[in-house]
């Protein structure tokens, strides 16, 4: 993956990728739909999502989170929060097959 500025790898990098919102994590990366968020310290798992790096004002990629719904309502999912997902829906690889 890369990354548009050292600042956004540092502050990405300090959830080492676990996506388990510490007390330390101010960016958070949801691979699934391709999308950043500053993490909101609420004790849940809640993140603002953002367009552009707050360093260096780049324009980070378009979210894919609605083509998320879109592809598993075509799979008949009714509520994919809360139903078994195919394994590839619960990481990036559902839509790296789109980017070729």
């Amino acid at each position: 993956m890369k990354y548009c500025c050292e600042k956004m790898l540092y502050f990405l990098n300090q959830n080492k990728g676990k996506g388990d919102f510490d007390s330390d994590d101010i960016i958070y990366y949801e691979p699934r739909f391709d999308e950043y968020g500053i993490v909101i310290h609420d004790s849940g798992k809640s993140y603002i999502k953002i367009e552009y790096c707050p360093w260096c004002g780049e324009k980070l990629p378009d979210s894919k989170r609605d083509l998320w719904f879109d592809e598993l309502e075509k799979m008949g999912k009714e509520n994919p929060l809360e139903e078994e997902l195919p394994e590839e829906f619960n990481s990036d690889e559902w839509w790296q097959r789109f980017k070729n």
